[in-house]
This record gives C-alpha cells, sequence and structure tokens, in this order.
C-alpha cells in the first residue's frame, strides 16, 4: 500500500538562517516605489477608487440592489 505524505509547503525564506527583519535600505526602497506608483495614478485615481468601493458595495448585496433598481424604475414608470 502507498502512503500519501501531506503535501508540505516549497518555499525557502529571503532570511536564509539570518533576522527577517527589513534593512533601512529596503525600507527606503519601498518607499521611493510607493511615491513613484502614486504619482503615476493621476487626477482620476479618486474617481477609479470611488467606482471599485462603489462596485464592491453592490455585488455584496446584489439581490437588495435589484430590488431597489427594479423598485425606482416601477415607480419612475409610473409616474412618467
Amino acid at each position: 500500500m502507498t502512503q500519501r505524505h501531506p503535501a508540505t509547503p516549497f518555499w525557502s525564506t529571503a532570511s536564509f538562517g539570518d533576522s527577517p527583519d527589513t534593512t533601512p535600505a529596503e525600507l527606503s526602497g519601498l518607499s521611493e516605489h510607493f511615491t513613484s506608483c502614486k504619482s503615476l495614478h493621476g487626477r482620476w485615481f479618486t474617481l477609479q477608487c470611488l467606482a471599485e468601493a462603489t462596485d464592491r458595495f453592490i455585488a455584496g448585496r446584489l439581490v437588495t440592489t435589484l430590488v431597489v433598481a427594479a423598485f425606482l424604475i416601477g415607480v419612475t414608470s409610473l409616474v412618467v
């Protein structure tokens, strides 16, 4: 009978036995990266974030959103 061993992780750490703390050079490089990424977003970044937040809100409440939309369409069709 063949025994199956549970899957073990096949990764290695980047610390290679040293302390896993970040160095000041790594933190500086990360800060520069964030600064350059932030400047690339441009003026539409805030609108994009708002659209993504709205999408997440609607996706989490899909049925309620459809009921409210159907209600608003029904009321609008009765008024007009």
